[in-house]
């Protein structure tokens, strides 16, 4: 059965990838890893793979269509293309290849596809840095153009997203835009940035885009012409919107900033504005304002990574890429060291303002080329090491980082236990013994080994070895002897490998010797040496007897008893490392170009395996996990692979060995018990917070119950009424039916009486127009008869006619036939002497080249002769040549030198002609801005006209508004003294309510009280049934003795002992007294409902009176404040007139002092500051008047809340009394006795 690997999983980002990370769904995004693109869900965790082509080089750049549905993939090789995938296919479907044919490129730099997916635009790279336009459906170049120099490399391209034929180019002293018609790209617009270095830009509308920069800056352009500039540093604050901006001041920003400012490397448009990076580990949003300028809402960071000591390295990630979903409320970045970041654009922490910060999109990964890989038998684990300084835990059944260490030393070689729970390092300086905790990696034990690029531990654990150069120490794990060193190699010792049962352990090495090692002995027990090769990996085949190797000689050998059984030649791609699995029917080789190779076992002659493309680097490390399930793949791109091992049937493999994973971990006792205080402090938390939880619920309970009890009370009423209500309508329906009834039988005899009518006239309308019928058609017969009579004319004068057609057209052809045979046997003339002159002027033609070589022939024996006369005079020549050489070389120099002179002049005239040119340019941009200015000046004279014609007006409305105000002063004092007589009688009314509070709770008091004698005497009397019954019971059994008097009489006695006593006698008269008592509670209780009653409809009386007032008290306050509304918006309108004139009358002054200068305008301009201040002054003081007064409007304006009378009272009279607020700005309302006012000002 054939054994195939599917791509399963993928830990690790390509970096130098342009636009490594986009979204291609809501939570799905795209990103290369290895030589592979991969879909990744961030919800549900699963990915998809998309595989790079064969004999590609690696991935350059990629592009997502606007609808989401293309990926553009670029690849570079001997002749670049580009691949367009479909991602609607579950696999990725392969669309379209594309290429430039003719024209060499050898890489597409960046790529960008339409607003509506037709075309494509590729920018190849340099020196020559061409743009393709493709239409790509139908693999068709529209058009190609040279967008720059060698010396300007362009960093991107894109698409007008309103419109699918204009592009925009940017990069170093480069911003072009170019439009595509007529077949050609064409360019529209340049502007002068050619000190400039642009590192990214993006489209903002039709005509806007902005451009970042290394220096910090954000430029503005519009229609191609730079308008304006930002920095990403501080706030951004808009300039003059002028036509241009000078190129020198571009230059000079340039120079004096230094490399400390941020580089803006990535810019993101959105619907509300745009994001852009601001330097290492930053983002920027900026907002659009109504003006159309940008400001900066908020600045995020990458968080610093707590398990990395070099924090510094998390603060300087240059984010290389931005995208954000479709639903604009995620938003993906990827860094320069191989990191995805994601950030929620609709978290509450974005909406409170709180500081935000990135987070992994996944997992974090490995930065730069890992070196060492290992996995472990008891769990799901493998570990990783990196030339980051990290060494991360992975677990392949979930799919996850487990946890990870950052280390001061670069980490070359890793090795797990087979428990899982210790793991072995090979640093630079030391290798060290580790100890894999809960969260956390500790040292155990550091071993003098420099530089160990291989580590490995016993199956058995209880042995590890460790390479030091070309020699393999042995160390014991219990006691950390070294027990064997291994010395046998010449050159470095590169990969080592157990043995099943540990008893051996197999070498190679760059001295091309392939040692396998008895680790009891420390002898060799077999060698081959082959040093015409390097080896690079070294594996047992799964029954231990052979041995594989693969090295830089392009081969793969099977090695026994020290001879090469086979050998399998690969291509040109050299083999790294090699892994065989347990069951012994495949192996797998990694190789130099990062592909990955399966071949069968036993090994074929030929060149048989199956090719995969894995990693866009060398493979460095290869591992098959215990259960042969999954294969585990790393590479010096930085990526780990898992690989699926299955069937062609696309079944796993089933193991003969079931392997259990166990769940223990490893944990300090200084943690544990941190843990459980910890634990035991969040129990008792947990405790207070239930007892919190549950008191506050039994307070609500209450506080519903209650509404409940008064919410049932009010829908019985209600239902009362309606009901009430119902019979009333029942009464009004029945008479209402009598009288449609008696209406209905008046209709129907009208109608009959209609009906009968209409028929009479009706039946002798009929009779007129049947007569009528008759007679038109007697009319329609007679014509039809007639039309029928010059049809059948008709047709014979057409038939007459169409024989006289036919016998002219019969003659004609005849005419035809006789002249075509005629011009048939002409032509077969024609043909006979043609072929006649054909074989004339042949044989003429040879007579001619017979003659012609005859003569050359002469020619050439004279040319021999003539050329041995020549030879002799060529040695003479020569002489006379090599002096006059000297000569020439002597002048050359003179002129060469000369020639630079001359080009330098050039350069020199050329550059003077660039800055006349400029220069005059500009004096022309002068002259118009001059001429601009005049007519500005000229409207603002005219509007400094109007402006004084307006003053005057506005000085006539403020003394009407002060007219209006005094009589409403005048309003508002005699207002604010009712409020001061109702809040009299309001306290006077909290009094008498808080006497019958008192009163009815000395009422319950009372009722409490009866309730608790009435239940005494409940339970007294079933006490008392229960005696009697017993008596009875008793008696019955002594009337069984009534013919024996003597037992009658013993009987009788003993019920007498048992139920009479003295005490019974006294309860005689204590039942009377109780009697009494009772009759005197009753009448109390019946004179205190009366009370109650008589209380509570003088409280309803009381209450009705309250309210009336108080709505009254409302009305007045709601027309005040709306007055005071209107006053405060016409004094807004004022406000905004005066700031407009004022500006106006700024700019004004401005262009007067450059003209001349009016003694008169100015005077009237400062008399009209004047006035206008003290308006402002004038409405300050009616504001704080206005302000004092609603202070002084006491405790019911000024957030009071009105007390309950009682508990039942407080909700059949005063329903919901709400917190009344009058403020400057903001909302009142209130509401009384089911009745709610409601006042709502607007914002000031």
């Amino acid at each position: 059965m054939a054994i195939v690997v599917q791509s399963s999983f993928s830990f690790g980002l390509r970096t130098g990838v342009t636009n490594n990370v986009c979204f291609c769904e809501d939570q799905t995004v795209v990103f290369p890893c290895g030589n592979n693109c991969v879909r990744y869900n961030i919800d549900q965790g699963w990915q998809k793979f998309i595989p790079g082509t064969e004999r590609s080089q690696g991935m350059q750049a990629l592009a997502i269509s606007a609808n989401r549905r293309y990926l553009a993939v670029s690849e570079c090789g001997e002749k670049a293309t580009i691949t367009v995938y479909d991602l609607q296919h579950e696999q990725g479907r392969k669309r379209k290849v594309l290429s430039v044919g003719d024209i060499h490129i050898q890489e597409f730099v960046c790529m960008a596809f339409s607003p509506d997916s037709k075309y494509l635009v590729g920018q190849a790279g340099g020196p020559e840095w061409t743009l393709v336009f493709w239409l790509w459906e139908k693999q068709k170049v529209m058009a190609t153009v040279k967008t720059s120099n060698s010396n300007n490399p362009v960093t991107q391209v894109s698409f007008n997203p309103h419109n699918n034929t204009q592009v925009c180019v940017s990069g170093t002293g480069v911003f072009k835009l170019f439009r595509y018609s007529e077949g050609a790209l064409k360019q529209t617009s340049s502007p002068k940035v050619e000190s400039v270095n642009l590192l990214c830009h993006a489209w903002m509308t039709e005509e806007r885009a902005i451009a970042g920069t290394d220096t910090g800056r954000l430029l503005v352009f519009e229609s191609g012409d730079l308008r304006r500039e930002m920095d990403v540093t501080t706030k951004p604050v808009q300039q003059e919107s002028d036509r241009h901006i000078e190129r020198s001041k571009i230059e000079d920003a340039d120079v004096e900033e230094g490399p400390i400012t941020p580089r803006v490397t990535a810019i993101l448009s959105y619907s509300k504005g745009f994001a852009c990076s601001a330097g290492p580990s930053t983002i920027c949003l900026y907002e659009k304002n109504e003006d159309d300028s940008y400001r900066k809402t908020r600045e995020i960071r990458i968080p610093a990574d707590p398990r990395n000591n070099e924090l510094i390295q998390a603060e300087h990630q240059e984010i290389a890429t931005m995208c954000i979903n479709p639903s604009e409320e995620t938003l993906a970045i990827s860094t320069d060291q191989g990191q995805l970041y994601s950030l929620m654009l609709s978290s509450t922490e974005m909406n409170k303002g709180e500081q935000a910060q990135f987070e992994f999109l996944s997992h974090s990964f490995h930065s730069k080329a890992i070196t060492g890989l290992s996995i472990c038998i008891r769990k799901p684990l493998m570990a990783t090491c990196s030339l980051d300084h990290s060494v991360r835990i992975w677990n392949y059944k979930t799919k996850a980082l487990e946890f990870y260490k950052q280390f001061e030393e670069v980490a070359y070689s890793v090795a797990l236990h087979p428990t899982g729970l210790f793991i072995l390092v090979g640093f630079s300086d030391k290798l060290r013994l580790l100890n894999l905790l809960i969260d956390d990696i500790c040292p155990v034990k550091e071993f003098t080994v420099r530089g160990c690029r291989e580590c490995a531990f016993s199956h058995g654990g209880h042995m590890f070895a460790a390479v030091n150069g070309n020699v393999i120490h042995i160390y014991s794990f219990t006691t950390f002897e070294n027990l064997l060193s291994l010395k046998g190699h010449n050159g470095k010792v590169r990969a080592i490998e157990w043995s099943a049962d540990d008893s051996r352990l197999v070498s190679c090495g760059m001295d091309g010797a392939v040692y396998e090692w008895n680790t009891q002995t420390s002898k060799r027990e077999s060698e081959s040496v082959l040093k015409s090769c390097s080896y690079t990996g070294v594996a047992f085949s799964s029954d231990c007897r052979t041995i594989f190797a693969v090295g830089t000689d392009h081969s793969l050998k099977e090695i026994q008893d020290c001879q090469i059984l086979r050998e399998v030649p690969g291509d040109d791609e050299a083999h790294t490392t090699i892994a065989t699995s347990r069951h012994g029917r495949v192996i797998f080789t990694g190789t130099s170009s990062g592909t990955i190779r399966a071949t069968k076992y036993p090994l074929p002659i030929q060149k048989d395996w199956i090719e995969y493309q894995a990693h866009c680097g060398p493979v460095t490390k290869m591992v098959i996990t215990f259960d042969d399930q999954f294969l585990l793949t790393v590479s010096e791109d930085g990526c780990l692979l898992m690989w699926k091992i299955i069937d062609k049937e696309g079944h796993g493999l089933k193991s003969d060995k079931q392997i259990v994973y166990t769940e223990e971990i490893l944990i300090t006792k200084s943690d544990l018990e941190e843990k459980n205080q910890n634990m035991s402090e969040l129990k008792m938390r947990v405790d207070e917070l239930k007892m919190e939880n549950e008191y506050q619920l039994r307070l609500k309970d209450m506080n519903y119950n209650d509404k409940i009890k008064d919410l049932s009370e009010k829908f019985i009423q209600q239902i009362e009424a309606l009901k009430t209500k119902n019979q009333v309508m029942k009464t009004e329906r029945d008479k209402q039916e009598v009288v449609h009834q008696e209406r209905y039988a008046e209709v129907t005899e009208k109608h009959s009486n209609e009906l009968q009518d209409l028929e009479l006239s009706n039946t002798q309308k009929l009779m007129l127009e049947h007569e009528k019928y008759q007679e038109l058609q007697f009319k329609c017969q007679s014509m039809q008869e007639d039309y029928e009579m010059q049809l059948m004319a008709v047709e014979e004068s057409k038939a007459r006619a169409l024989e006289e057609l036919s016998q002219c057209y019969e003659a004609k052809l005849q005419e035809k036939t006789h002249v075509l045979g005629q011009c048939q046997d002409e032509a077969r003339q024609q043909t006979r002497e043609f072929e006649e002159t054909v074989k004339l002027t042949e044989e003429d033609a040879d007579r001619e080249i017979h003659d012609i070589r005859m003569k050359y022939e002469r020619k050439l024996q004279m040319e021999k002769e003539t050329n041995l006369i020549l030879k002799k005079e060529t040695g003479t020549m020569k002489r006379e040549f090599n002096s006059l050489q000297k000569d020439i070389d002597d002048r050359c120099s003179d002129i060469n030198r000369l020639k630079l002179e001359q080009q330098e002049l050039h350069g020199l005239v050329h550059s003077q002609e660039k800055d006349i040119q400029d220069l005059k340019k500009q004096i022309s941009e002068h002259k118009k801005t001059i001429q601009d200015k005049d007519k500005r000046i000229y409207d603002l004279k005219k509007k400094n006209d109007e402006l004084e014609k307006l003053k005057y007006t506005l000085d006539y409305k403020i003394e009407e508004l002060k007219n209006q105000i005094e009589p409403r002063e005048q309003d508002i004092e005699e207002k604010k003294e009712k409020i001061q007589e109702m809040e009299v009688e309001l306290e006077r009314l909290y009094k008498s309510n808080t006497q019958l509070e008192l009163t009815v709770s000395d009422l319950k008091l009372k009722l409490k009280a009866t309730d608790k004698e009435m239940r005494k005497e409940m339970q007294r009397v079933k006490d008392v049934k229960t005696h009697v019954g017993q008596f009875k019971t008793d008696l019955h059994k002594c009337i069984a003795f009534i013919q024996q008097p003597k037992k009658l009489k013993d009987s009788i006695q003993k019920l007498y002992t048992l139920y009479v006593q003295q005490s019974d006698v006294v309860e005689e008269v204590d039942v009377d007294a109780d009697e009494g008592v009772q009759r005197e509670c009753c009448r109390q209780r019946e004179h205190l409902e009366r009370t109650i009653a008589s209380l509570k409809t003088q409280l309803a009386k009381t209450s009705d009176v309250h309210q009336n007032k108080y709505t009254k008290m409302m009305r007045q306050n709601v027309s005040l404040i709306k007055d005071v509304n209107d006053l405060r918006k016409e004094l807004r309108l004022v406000r905004s007139q005066v700031h407009n004139y004022e500006i106006e009358l700024a700019i004004g002054q401005k262009s007067k002092k450059r003209s001349f200068t009016d003694h008169r305008a100015v005077a009237k301009l400062e008399e009209a500051e004047r006035i206008i201040q003290l308006q402002r002054l004038e409405i300050q003081r009616l504001r704080q008047e206005t302000h004092s007064q609603h202070l002084v409007t006491g405790p019911l304006s000024l957030s009071t809340r009105l007390p309950a009378l009682s508990p039942q009272g407080s909700q059949d009279h005063f329903t919901n009394v709400k917190r009344v607020q009058i403020t400057g700005e903001g909302v009142c309302d209130a509401s009384f006795d089911k009745s709610t006012v409601t006042v709502v000002m607007e914002a000031w």
